[in-house]
């Protein structure tokens, strides 16, 4: 099945930001409730050590994502590392309550654009379960930026167009109205938009359908990375499974050839 590029209402600048909000921060919820992300931390912290990175810009951080459990993971595994989030559309809410209580997470609060990012902003570059919300021309933005600048990449996919992926997204509105009082910086404008009228179960529906749609697979990877001119950079593609279940990851990890 190739990959469809349909529309995700939270990439639209006029969707209203408190349900943007509570889907990025229902996505955070999942992901942590499913502990997936540990999964990638053998493969972060592989491409650290190989591009000797001390530093991770994460783009298009949303709720905070998963990148608090995978920061904290790696200190564990002896790689420590200091955590940049940012976001075209940065949570700032979200941001704050990621970075609480970490001596080595810190937050952006102007927009950033993973497509140009600052040269002060420094450091292994990360794109967590956020890679699909853009287009195969603007995909390749994104990674021929970090390429002419010199600095390492991982995009990641926790989700993939594998069936059990499609499950998880369609039962995915009986999640939000089941935990939605557990999501944390909590809204009370949830629980109207969720028990009272059902606005965003209904989008997180849309969005994650759509999402599993757009899911870039290892194959649109590569045709991504085979249009980009950068000779001096190296790319690795491929899938992680995700515990003991049949899904998997998929990842994609370009670096400077001189960091071999």
């Amino acid at each position: 099945m190739r990959r469809l590029h349909l529309v995700e209402l939270e990439d639209l600048p006029w969707f209203p930001a408190v349900l943007r909000d509570g889907g990025t921060t229902y996505l955070e919820f999942a992901v942590r409730l499913s502990g997936h992300a540990k999964a990638l931390v053998p493969t972060i912290a592989a491409a650290l050590r190989r591009t000797r990175s001390t530093q991770i810009v994460d783009l298009c951080s949303g709720g905070g994502g998963p990148i608090r459990v995978i920061a904290d993971a790696l200190a564990r595994s002896g790689t420590p590392v200091e955590v940049r989030l940012t976001d075209f559309y940065p949570n700032l809410r979200a941001f704050a309550r990621a970075t609480a209580g970490s001596d080595h997470i810190t937050f952006e609060r102007d927009s950033i654009d993973a497509a140009q990012v600052p040269a002060r902003l420094t450091g292994f570059r990360t794109l967590f379960n956020a890679f699909h919300h853009f287009r195969p021309a603007d995909a390749r933005r994104i990674l021929a930026d970090a390429a002419t600048a010199g600095r390492p990449i991982g995009v990641f996919e926790v989700v993939s167009r594998e069936p059990l992926a499609l499950l998880g997204m369609l039962t995915a509105p009986l999640g939000v109205i089941l935990t939605v009082p557990f999501w944390r910086p909590f809204r009370w404008q949830w629980l109207l938009w969720t028990w009272v009228v059902p606005v965003l179960p209904l989008f997180v529906l849309w969005d994650g359908v759509v999402s599993w749609l757009r899911i870039y697979s290892v194959e649109e990877l590569r045709e991504l990375v085979a249009d980009i001119d950068a000779p001096n950079y190296t790319w690795d593609i491929g899938t992680i499974q995700l515990g003991k279940t049949p899904a998997h990851a998929t990842y994609l990890i370009g670096r400077p050839t001189d960091q071999d």
